[in-house]
């Protein structure tokens, strides 16, 4: 049996891909709504319309009894799961986040969030190029999960791999979460791009920045090159800085047409986890001495301290150096 903590549109398709065979998986949503449409009509017609789920999903309101799985995907909100992870029992169990984003405040990543949380527990983390509704319908996509302990990480490893879902195993949990979490913020900047109407030579130059300032703090943290050149860094950045399918990436759109981000924010259902990640992001690179121009341009978007013109514009005015 397996539990997955998050009732949206991610949360939903890992559920989806955790039950086949007729697995039993226990989803909790805090949306009564979402409880109600997965145990009826077998649909989360509020996050993931359209697409049918297994029936061996079941869905509660009630954490307790989705906690009594084990292993758990945790898919809430970053900056909730720490709130989330302080309801579980002390029962050592292991915990797979799914979560992409730094703790405000602590500049925790989420594993470290989670191992203060729930000290017992063995943590996982899985990232990269994922779009929940594809994952959902079951099109081919590849993902890392990281684990510090190999034979947990393989363990789990068979219980999610699926023809069309393909897991590959790492021990860096600093890299798979860097590259998830730095990815969203790099997002809105591409969205930026495509909201000025700036061309395919701007997103892709964009993109080799972003991911530069991605390789110096996630180096700066302790993570491996090779993690995040691979599908959680460079990976995850390609998908989310090239579609609409991007939560972060259509919030950068409407901030390069003109659009107030707190309009935008309001807007939105779901989370776009690079708005709250930017100023915490900005907060850490400062902490360890790195150099994230694009960063402290997204959050002088967002904190509506400059236009998209004047943050390309200061981007475009830097000195002229080496690329590195």
């Amino acid at each position: 049996m397996i539990g997955i903590i998050g009732g949206g549109a991610w949360g939903t398709a890992l559920a989806q891909v955790a039950a086949a065979q007729g697995r039993e998986v226990r989803l909790w949503a805090r949306e009564p709504e979402v409880v109600d449409s997965i145990n009826r009509t077998h649909e989360n017609a509020l996050f993931l319309a359209g697409i049918p789920l297994s029936p061996s999903i079941r869905a509660s309101d009630d954490l307790a009894w989705v906690a009594q799985a084990d292993p758990l995907l945790i898919v809430t909100p970053s900056q909730h799961m720490r709130h989330v992870l302080a309801q579980l029992d002390a029962r050592p169990r292991h915990l797979i986040l799914c979560a992409k984003g730094i703790e405000a405040g602590s500049m925790r990543l989420m594993h470290e969030v989670a191992h203060e949380a729930c000290p017992t527990a063995t943590i996982s983390v899985l990232s990269g190029p994922t779009f929940a509704h594809e994952v959902a319908k079951g099109l081919p996509t590849a993902i890392t999960l990281a684990c510090a302990d190999d034979d947990a990480g393989a363990r789990v490893a068979g219980l999610i791999a699926r023809p069309a879902f393909r897991p590959y195993l790492s021990t860096d949990v600093v890299g798979a979460e860097i590259g998830g979490a730095v990815k969203n913020v790099l997002a809105i900047a591409c969205g930026v791009v495509e909201g000025r109407g700036l061309g395919q030579n701007a997103r892709a130059a964009l993109i080799s920045r972003g991911f530069a300032e991605m390789t110096r703090f996630g180096l700066a943290r302790g993570a491996r090159a090779e993690t995040l050149g691979g599908l959680s860094g460079l990976g995850d950045l390609v998908l989310t800085c090239s579609s609409t399918s991007s939560r972060n990436f259509s919030l950068g759109v409407g901030l390069g047409q003109g659009r107030a981000a707190s309009d935008l924010l309001a807007d939105r259902r779901t989370v776009a986890e690079g708005a709250f990640t930017a100023p915490v992001l900005r907060e850490a690179a400062a902490a360890a001495g790195v150099d994230m121009p694009i960063t402290h341009a997204v959050c002088a978007l967002l904190d509506g301290q400059a236009t998209a013109d004047e943050v390309v514009e200061a981007l475009l005015a830097r000195p002229i150096r080496a690329e590195r």
